[in-house]
């Protein structure tokens, strides 16, 4: 269905007419930035692009008191120092001729976006307005804000469409205060935002921005503040952020629409915010929102002033909605203490609210039995690389700025997004449409070889499916495929993934993620060196072996099965930062439809969708299409209603965490100042 690109001209009409250094950096130029950089880039053309129209005065009424949209009207006839005797009424304002006419239109695109999105004729979109919105609350204007965009549009959704659930995600790098206002005591909207805080020494300046304002009344638990108490925050905090706070509530809370207050202050190279995340961040945080509401996600722009870094950041955040592959994500993914004391913060005061939190913070006591341990478990601590160091502190670097922000990490799109070599016929199984099915194998001399090579492992019937899948993973190592699956016998399983292995690690020194579930063993022949990380998903048992070989039980509730995507699986990818996947489905793997959906739409993000599935043929027909479909790029199904963890499960993933946790940083959940007090919060 595409994505919407949602726009007017008139919006950069608008701009500051005195002196005020505080308010000069909200100017035209950021919404031109951003729509150059899109042209630039060939992603407008790509867009369904919409014109905005100007919210009417009862649309506006949604959010905002008569009185306060009369005064913003009556700034038309105002003169230039009648305009800035107003605006100095206000925190961080000011007031143009042109103000209510852009403001209109800004909180008109965000209502077009949602129409577009909720009626079917997009799929998604991006809406690019001035003046912002966050800030702005019932009857009063605040920082540069107006309107409340995403308010206005969430009321909207409700109202016409009969909405239950909105989750908005508000990753500006202020607090969007308005919007919590406004929906604190609302439990059918679930507001989520990070925000440079410094222990209430930032603007705003207040205390209802920390993380232990969780809403009111019926609204409790659905204000969720993650402050920031220092700056130069970088991907590793926001991806952990994402991962052990918004993504287990949005989960639980399962929403029917997502609107992203999308400010990319947040971003490196701003001067209000002086964090470092990169633009590539905001494609991954972009993607780990789309496996939500069907993939329905409307932005809307917020701040953003360093007009290169607020470009990119828009740029990467479209080309995510669009399909495209998510880039290498720069940088060591080890948040900082600072950052895992704020998770820590508002984990404790959400716990009340959110059972996808309370299950997975026991204290250790409570447990019946010790974990459960394998004979063949040994200490980790011979792993074949070092233990990374303790967690770092946020720091800014004054150089790093511009020189990253002139070499945007980026992958290539394959012309093939999607192959599948099956053992029955792609009719058959419904394939989606745009879905390569690969009927015989011309295998290149150099395939020819690995095949022949490891000839006498198989039977003569299982060496054909061994060189389709040997021609789809060349296809994905040289960039020609992104995703495929492939069949296999459930006797040659275990032999072609060992064959797929050596020969992806051949290529030009790659670094594989294997997922193997059901009876799958690790080959022996392969090296512990650190460049194959292997996850097994099998037994009752949890077992590890080195910092890359370790196994866990299949979580059978939805809650386990999340809290081991979430809090194991891409925790652990995100921080090996391999090349590709190899998400192996063998005999008893055990896995449903959706969640074998949801683990490999999951997987996509860290390796920007280079994942070859190979699946024994007796699951064939029931996963071939599921798989296919967000191989491709579709949202996976509901794993269903919540339910809670059960002890079993949270054993096995508190004693991998706590095992791995020295290696694998981005697994951790709490900073020094927690440990060591009886109580494991996972």
């Amino acid at each position: 269905m595409g994505t919407a690109l949602v726009y007017h001209e008139d919006m950069t009409a608008t701009r500051l007419l005195w002196d005020d250094p505080e308010c000069e950096i909200e100017c035209p130029e950021r919404l031109t930035a951003a729509l150059d950089g899109l042209r630039q880039r060939g992603l407008e053309e790509r867009c369904q692009c919409l014109s905005a129209c100007e919210a009417s005065e009862e649309e506006l009424g949604l959010v905002h008191s008569p009185e306060y949209i009369a005064l913003v009207q009556k700034t038309q006839t105002l003169d230039k120092e009648e305009l800035h005797t107003l605006s100095k009424q206000y925190d961080a304002v000011y007031f143009h001729p042109d103000t209510f006419h852009s403001a209109r239109l800004a909180a008109g695109a965000a209502l077009r976006l949602v129409d577009a999105v909720l009626t079917g004729a997009v799929h998604n979109g991006v809406a690019l307005v001035r003046p912002p919105g966050h800030h702005s609350q019932r009857a009063a204007a605040n920082g540069f804000c107006v309107f409340n965009n995403v308010a206005i549009a969430a009321r909207h959704a409700k109202q016409k469409y009969g909405l239950q659930r909105i989750l908005i995600v508000d990753w500006d790098v202020h607090h969007g205060q308005g919007i919590q206002y406004i929906f604190e005591d609302d439990p059918s909207v679930l507001y989520f935002s990070w925000h440079r805080y410094e222990h209430g020494n930032f603007w705003p300046f207040l205390p209802e921005s920390d993380a232990d304002t969780v809403g009111r009344g019926r609204g409790q638990g659905f204000t969720v503040n993650l402050p920031w108490n220092q700056v130069g925050m970088g991907n590793a905090d926001y991806l952990a952020a994402f991962l052990h706070v918004l993504l287990p509530l949005a989960f639980e809370f399962d929403p029917e629409l997502v609107l992203v207050s999308a400010g990319f202050d947040s971003a490196i190279g701003d001067p209000e915010g002086q964090m470092q995340a990169t633009p590539e961040c905001f494609a991954h945080l972009t993607q780990l929102l789309q496996v939500l509401a069907g993939g329905r996600i409307c932005a809307v722009l917020e701040g953003g002033y360093h007009l290169e870094s607020l470009a990119q950041s828009v740029c990467m955040m479209v080309q995510t909605l669009l399909g495209d592959p998510t880039p290498p994500l720069p940088g060591l993914m080890v948040p900082c203490q600072s950052a895992l004391e704020s998770i820590q913060s508002v984990r404790t005061a959400q716990i009340p609210h959110w059972t996808s939190l309370q299950q997975m913070t026991v204290t250790l006591n409570c447990l019946d039995v010790a974990p459960v341990l394998s004979s063949s478990t040994h200490s980790p601590e011979g792993s074949s690389l070092p233990v990374l160091a303790d967690s770092p502190t946020c720091t800014v670097a004054e150089d790093s700025l511009s020189p990253r922000l002139d070499r945007p990490c980026h992958r290539p799109t394959p012309p093939i997004c999607t192959a599948v070599a099956l053992t029955v016929s792609g009719a058959a199984l419904d394939l989606p449409p745009g879905v390569l099915h690969q009927e015989g194998s011309a295998l290149r001399e150099e395939t020819e070889a690995w095949a022949r090579l490891h000839k006498s492992q198989f039977q003569d019937d299982d060496l054909a499916a061994l060189g389709k899948s040997l021609c789809l993973l060349d296809g994905i190592l040289d960039g020609q495929i992104r995703s495929a699956i492939a069949t296999t016998t459930a006797l040659a399983t275990a032999a072609t993934l060992g064959v797929l292995i050596q020969r992806c690690v051949a290529h030009r020194g790659q670094r594989l993620l294997c997922v193997a579930l059901g009876q799958l063993d690790r080959p022996l022949d392969l090296a512990d060196n650190g460049r194959i990380l292997w996850l097994s998903i099998r037994g009752k048992e949890a077992d590890i072996w080195s910092m890359f070989h370790f196994s866990t039980p299949l979580p059978q509730t939805t809650g386990g099965f999340l809290s081991f995507i979430l809090g194991l699986v891409l925790p652990l990818a995100y921080g090996f930062q391999p090349d590709m996947v190899l998400m192996a489905l063998g005999p008893a793997h055990g896995l449903q439809n959706a969640q074998a959906a949801l683990l490999a739409a999951m997987l996509r993000s860290p390796v920007g969708g280079r994942i070859l599935a190979l699946v024994e043929e007796e699951s064939i027909l029931q996963l071939a299409r599921t798989l296919a479909q967000v191989l491709h790029g579709e949202t996976p199904p509901s794993l269903g209603p919540f339910s809670m963890a059960s002890p079993e499960e949270i054993q096995a993933l508190m004693f991998l965490k706590a095992q791995l946790e020295p290696r694998w940083k981005l697994l951790q959940v709490a900073g020094e100042a927690h440990r060591g007090e009886g109580v494991a919060l996972f």
